[in-house]
């Protein structure tokens, strides 16, 4: 023992900072002495166990906070221990509360209106869920649509601006006036579209609205309602939507192929095939041009300008293509066991090319349809589906005949989309293979 602590009697710790005085204070040892001494505490056999001093008395006479260990046994004290208190606050001192410990399981429940529940179970360790049009309510979502619209319409505006200011400029209308936004086919080149050609048109309408619409039910789709299997190989199963889906790709292919055998054979290829460098110049201008909201003047029996030349060769020859490639690897036709064919061609990159070639589809089918309607509609639709035109540009624009077709194309078009159910699917898959239903 130290001479302090003969001298006081209770035993004195490290101190609580470096090179700091040993804890607690000699001031406040002492007082915890007399407080151990006052109360009658005594060490011994047969005593009672020793007592802890009093913390307020040794926090009035040292001036802080101070929790003092028992006293000293005294010299041949048998039996006496000495039981280290830890020291507590100092009076006055600010509490910090000791950090909170972090969740043992995946959160489930966040504040605020847009997560109120969570659609899956949320399982420990597993990736975050995306959030779905159902994890907001009604008033979020218009407000979100609401929001999204008028930044459309400013963005909108922007373009229109831009686009006006650009073609009002010295460059803009010399470029305007170099470039009008076509160009000269081959002399070769056969004027009007012929009835095939309507027909091919339609045809391919009707195929891709349907397969768009089992695309996305395939895509969508949990628990089909029923199964088909080839009668040669019954231990092949797919959904009756997946098969309906093939079964209109074939259609479609076969008339995408005989599209472009007549599209070659008759010279109707120079129509959307570019023949000339200055297709990209007069794209430039066209889009200009319809940015401007100042539609280009061309004659579609004719001509078509040279964005509309572009898409359409982007549609036929690279879109079309891909979309089939893509979808013979993702179908069952595909070798299953050419392993080193599967390694050339794996099946993630089909469908990492098969979807977004779907959603180009699908833009292009929007855009198409309203420039068609805006630029001319009476007109257009009698170029498309009556293989009607002249090279005057004025003519047939009141003639109906297009409309009156075009009008009926869309009747068939949504009965065969109300008519694709199991109910009337099943009979006609049966006819080229096996089907189960639930």
């Amino acid at each position: 023992m130290t001479s302090d602590a003969a001298a006081t009697g209770v035993r004195r710790g490290l101190p609580r900072e470096p090179g700091g005085e040993p804890w607690p204070p000699a001031s406040g040892a002492a007082s915890g002495a007399r407080s151990a001494s006052d109360s009658g505490v005594r060490s011994g056999i047969g005593s009672e166990a020793p007592s802890r001093p009093d913390p307020v008395h040794a926090s009035e006479s040292a001036g802080a906070s101070a929790v003092t260990a028992p006293a000293e046994p005294a010299d041949g004290a048998i039996g006496a221990t000495s039981v280290p208190v830890p020291p507590a606050e100092a009076p006055g001192a600010l509490a910090h509360p000791a950090p909170r410990p972090p969740l043992t399981v995946a959160r489930t429940v966040w504040p605020g209106a847009a997560a109120r529940r969570s659609a899956t179970r949320a399982v420990p360790g597993a990736k975050p869920r995306a959030a779905a049009l159902g994890d907001y309510s009604p008033v979020q979502l218009l407000g979100s649509t609401a929001v999204l619209g008028v930044f459309a319409l400013a963005l909108v505006g922007i373009v229109v601006l831009l686009a006006r200011f650009v073609l009002a400029i010295g460059p803009g209308r010399e470029f305007l006036a170099a470039f009008p936004g076509e160009y000269h086919l081959p002399a070769s080149a056969p004027v009007g579209l012929p009835a095939w050609l309507n027909w091919s048109h339609f045809l391919n309408s009707f195929f891709l609205l349907l397969i768009i619409r089992t695309g996305w039910q395939v895509r969508r789709e949990k628990r089909p309602s029923a199964f088909w299997s080839p009668r040669n190989n019954k231990k092949r199963r797919i959904s009756l939507a997946l098969w309906f889906h093939q079964a209109l790709d074939i259609l479609w292919m076969a008339n995408g192929v005989v599209f472009v055998v007549l599209l070659f054979v008759t010279g109707q290829w120079m129509r959307i095939v570019p023949t000339s460098w200055e297709v990209f110049p007069n794209a430039l201008s066209a889009a200009l041009q319809y940015a401007s909201l100042d539609w280009p003047t061309e004659n579609g029996w004719v001509n078509y300008n040279s964005l509309q030349q572009l898409s359409y060769f982007a549609i036929t020859f690279v879109a079309a293509p891909l979309a089939i490639v893509s979808g013979v690897r993702l179908s069952g036709v595909w070798p299953k066991n050419a392993e080193k064919l599967n390694r050339l061609y794996p099946v993630e990159w089909a469908r990492k090319v098969h979807f977004p070639t779907m959603l180009f589809f699908v833009a292009f089918i929007i855009v198409h349809v309203a420039l068609v309607l805006a630029t001319g509609a009476l007109r257009n639709l009698n170029h498309m589906y009556a293989a009607r035109g002249a090279v005057d540009p004025e003519a047939f624009v009141s003639d109906p005949t297009g409309l009156l077709i075009f009008a009926a194309s869309l009747v068939v078009m949504a009965a065969a989309w109300v008519a694709a159910r199991p109910a009337v699917l099943v009979p006609i898959a049966r006819l080229f293979g096996e089907v189960k239903q639930r």
